[in-house]
């Protein structure tokens, strides 16, 4: 398989996911508890007190992801132009460097520029 439909095909997925994520947050009884999927947007005071690596967001709005506590996996599938190797590399970067500051610091992270992070910014979060 090629390269560029592999790229492809892994975007589509990705899309897929955040697709059926977002469906399943309008039904609960479908979902499992906000405890046992820490994805899940939840929406009582205690739910909004503990931290979320990915929330999704309702629909039509984009998901987001914590730069310091999402893994590799989270931010390829909630990162424009990310893939896994990029995500990994994000990983490793603040495994061997402590947590992102700022937000502007993930450029340090080889691969990611600019165009990537201003692509990104409205998903992204501290």
């Amino acid at each position: 398989m090629s390269l560029t439909l592999k790229l492809a095909l892994a975007r589509h997925q990705a899309l897929a996911g955040a697709l059926l994520s977002a469906a399943l947050c309008f039904i609960p009884s479908l979902t499992a508890t906000a405890a046992e999927k820490p994805g899940v947007v939840q929406t009582s005071a205690a739910a909004r007190a503990q931290p979320q690596a990915a929330t999704n967001t309702a629909a039509g709005q984009e998901a987001t992801v914590s730069i310091n506590q999402a893994s590799a996996e989270q931010l390829a599938d909630t990162l424009n132009g990310v893939g896994l190797k990029k995500a990994e590399a994000i990983v490793r970067y603040r495994e061997q460097n402590g947590p992102f500051t700022d937000i502007e610091q993930l450029q340090e992270v080889p691969g990611i520029g600019l165009a990537l992070l201003e692509r990104n910014r409205e998903r992204l979060r501290m």
